[in-house]
């Protein structure tokens, strides 16, 4: 996984796939990077029982759902993410668990605080219907 040039993802990817959602090895993680200007420093909303996480792009205000989370925003109750040091700036990655036949069978948002870098996984949840190539591509 690729970081920027300040190194907020550091971590992370080891991270995500040292916390194995649901018992599951993560292959494969992505850098959340803002489709509108490429930014690499978001707010966060997130349900953890739903499923559902949105991501705001500091830079630009560009906001996106990650994997299938707009799937499910009609039942979430989105909250704030926040550091326990206050911060509420993340560099955002998600760790996708997979099937032997690489369909996706987990998602796990993580995030690292962009005041005192601190890991976190915000959110995870399990995938139950394919195809799921659709959640592979960028974050």
């Amino acid at each position: 996984m690729a970081t920027d040039a300040s190194g907020e993802l550091e971590g992370l990817d080891g991270f995500l796939r040292e916390y194995r959602a649901g018992g599951y090895a993560v292959q494969q993680v992505r850098e959340a990077v803002c489709g509108g200007c490429a930014g690499r420093h978001f707010n966060v909303m997130a349900d953890d029982d739903a499923g559902c996480v949105r991501r705001i792009c500091v830079a630009c205000g560009d906001a996106s759902y990650v994997a299938d989370s707009a799937d499910y925003v009609d039942e979430a109750d989105l909250g704030e993410c926040a550091c326990p040091c206050g911060g509420e700036e993340f560099a955002v990655a998600v760790g996708f668990a997979l099937r032997g036949d690489g369909e996706v069978r987990w998602v796990s948002v993580g995030l690292r605080c962009l005041r005192d870098g601190s890991l976190g996984v915000y959110a995870d949840w399990k995938i139950d219907y394919s195809p799921t190539a659709h959640l592979l591509e960028p974050a």
